[in-house]
Formats: C-alpha cells, sequence, structure tokens
C-alpha cells in the first residue's frame, strides 16, 4: 500500500516542484490549497485567486488531486488576532512563525490526517530527522534560502509528520525542475512581505485595524525634535519616514529609532549608524519552544539570530524569572527588535526559539 502525502499547494514554484518531487519517490500524492485571509475577494491586494488557479494547473498537469479549504476563521484567531494585539503594545510581530505553528503545521495537518494522509508536505526550505516519533529540524542544503527561522515553533510531533522535498535542493535547480516539467509556475516571483497586507503600504493596512495615537519625537538627550504619527508605524533601527533631518547644531548623519516609550507615547531617536543605543548586548525572552533536549542544559553555549537574515551569533542562553531567559552575545547586536524571534542553532541544527521580550543595553 502507498504512502498518502498531502502537499500544501502555495500556487508557488516550490510547492510545485515539491509535489512532482514526491510523486516521483513513489509516494501518492495529493494537493491541498489553503485559504487563509477573506478580505482579498474585496481588496483584490492579496493574490488567493491567482494563487488558486496557479495550484490548480500544477496539480492538473501532475495528474494529482486538489482539495481545497478555508482556514480564514482560524488564522484571524490564532495568528491576526495576536498581530494586532502585539502592535497596540508597541512590538514588531513575526505572524509567519506563528502561522507556521498554529495554521500550516496544525489546522493544516489536522486536516490533512483527516483526509486519510499518512504525511504532508511544503515548499519550506528545510529538513527533517525523525527519531521515536520526534521530529528534529535541520538547515537546508540551500543556505540562502533557508526557512528553519521560521518554523522553530513547530511541534516536533508534527515535524515527524512533514516531508520537505525541496531542503535538499537549491533554489535554482527546483526552478530548473520547473522549467523543464512546464510548469506554469518555473517563472513565478517569490511571494515576499505579509500575506494579508499584499500590496498595500503597511501604514494604510494597520490604520484599518487600529486607531493611531500621534506623540513626540524625542533624541536619545531627551531634546524634543518632531512628531511621530503612532508608535505602531516604526520599529527599531528604522531610518526612512522619520520625517526628521536638518536640524540646527546636528550632523548631517541620519536619524534611528532606537526605542519606543510606550507609557508616554515617545519615540526615542538618535543619530549615526553606530550609536550605542541601536546596539544590544543581550535580551531578555519568553519560554523557549525547544525542538531538543536543552532546556536541562542551561546555561548554554550556542549560535542565534534576531532576525531571518542575519547571519547567527554566538551566544550564552541562561534561565530567568517567570520561566523568561537571558541571552547574552558575544557581540553586541544591531536593532533588536521586541516582538521579534530569536532563534537558537547548533551547527546545522535549530533548537528551537522564542519571544524577544526586552533589550539588554
Amino acid at each position: 500500500m502507498s504512502i498518502k502525502v498531502i502537499v500544501g499547494m502555495s500556487g508557488g514554484v516550490d510547492s510545485s516542484v515539491a509535489a512532482w518531487l514526491l510523486r516521483e519517490q513513489g509516494y501518492q500524492v495529493e494537493g491541498l490549497f489553503m485559504k487563509n485571509w477573506e478580505q482579498d475577494d474585496k481588496d483584490g491586494f492579496c493574490a488567493a485567486a491567482q494563487d488558486l488557479a496557479d495550484a490548480r494547473a500544477v496539480c492538473e498537469q501532475l495528474q494529482i488531486p486538489l482539495h481545497s479549504v478555508n482556514f480564514a476563521e482560524e488564522y484571524l484567531q490564532r495568528v491576526f488576532s495576536h498581530f494586532i494585539s502585539e502592535y497596540e503594545q508597541g512590538r514588531t510581530p513575526n505572524p509567519d512563525v506563528l502561522c507556521n505553528k498554529e495554521i500550516k503545521f496544525n489546522a493544516f495537518l489536522n486536516h490533512a490526517l483527516h483526509l486519510g494522509a499518512d504525511f504532508i508536505a511544503t515548499g519550506h526550505y528545510a529538513r527533517v530527522q525523525v527519531n521515536n516519533g520526534v521530529g528534529a529540524l535541520y538547515k537546508a542544503k540551500d543556505r540562502d534560502k533557508d526557512q528553519t527561522y521560521f518554523l522553530h515553533a513547530v511541534e516536533p510531533a508534527a515535524l515527524a509528520k512533514t516531508l520537505f522535498p525541496v531542503g535538499d535542493y537549491l533554489k535554482p535547480q527546483i526552478r530548473a525542475f520547473a522549467k523543464d516539467l512546464g510548469l506554469i509556475t518555473h517563472a513565478k516571483k517569490d511571494s515576499t512581505g505579509i500575506c494579508f497586507i499584499g500590496e498595500k503600504r503597511f501604514k494604510t493596512f494597520l490604520n484599518e485595524f487600529m486607531l493611531a495615537k500621534p506623540g513626540d519625537i524625542k533624541s536619545a538627550l531627551g531634546e524634543l525634535i518632531g512628531r511621530h504619527d503612532g508608535l505602531m508605524f516604526y520599529t527599531m533601527g528604522q531610518r526612512q519616514g522619520l520625517g526628521i533631518g536638518g536640524m540646527q547644531q546636528s550632523s548631517e548623519e541620519p536619524w534611528y529609532v532606537v526605542d519606543k516609550d510606550i507609557g508616554s507615547n515617545t519615540l526615542m531617536v538618535a543619530q549615526g549608524n553606530h550609536h550605542p543605543m541601536l546596539y544590544a548586548q543581550g535580551l531578555i525572552c519568553g519560554s523557549i519552544h525547544w525542538l531538543a533536549d536543552y532546556q536541562d542544559a542551561l546555561p548554554l553555549t550556542c549560535y542565534a539570530k534576531t532576525r531571518y537574515r542575519q547571519p547567527e551569533q554566538g551566544c550564552v542562553v541562561s534561565p530567568a524569572s517567570n520561566n523568561q531567559h537571558y541571552v547574552m552575545f558575544s557581540n553586541p547586536q544591531r536593532a533588536v527588535t521586541p516582538g521579534q524571534y530569536i532563534v537558537f542553532y547548533d551547527k546545522n541544527q535549530c533548537l528551537g526559539g522564542a519571544t524577544i521580550e526586552q533589550i539588554i543595553r
């Protein structure tokens, strides 16, 4: 009896080739398209209709069935509500991590198992090794495309039921496979940004869901130098859109966001790309979601990154109070941002991660 795998078909090239690779490996392959956001029908910004059409065309060419399911309600409750709540607290969330945890490797997995799947698969660039029913997460062969940062919050039991077919290939190889097969997605641009925002300006989108509260912009020395449109529109290290510059008795160096004071609704800025307030020697993070048995090995010397494209940095993780943890870096790190995630690594293995709560300067 063949093993049944249901592939999350996004309408992109990676999931398209993932389905083909699995079919070539002898699996019984079916596709499933997830709709996670309703407003695209009204606004036309999120390309769900086109993505569905592309997924359907690929499945027809590969001669595999395509299911579709609407997870918009689950997404609204489990992902988007958290996204808005974080911005209301002046933090900068990353909804992709929560979407993977709650939708793609929870709601989708459960739905696929109900449809009789033995495994699910996606087009993520990552690899999994399974021991005794527990999945361990490893970096993809293509380090430039590796997506373990976004997968660190997935449950190990879910990883054990997941296949990542493109994780053993480089992105140009995946494009070449798709082109040779004549798949409609072979030259399709990779999706970037946040799905539900699409091509809208981020500021316009947030204004639809939150009440902006303008306030003061102050320098690191406490000088009043301008007004901001609402703390939700700014993030650590931001340079563009501050609306300040050319001030008397100041240099020509650009200004950067270095802090937010929620209580006084004040945006703190400083001049210069290397201003000390842009850097953190460490941070306090929340409870760590471990993908490996390291919770009893603290303090732990390992590597970590605080944003997706950042090279990994040496650090020491040690316990703090209230299930929180201290992370101290070997070298100061620029623009560490509360609400984002710190993800830990040991060579090629992703150990897990946590939400950044506070900066230690």
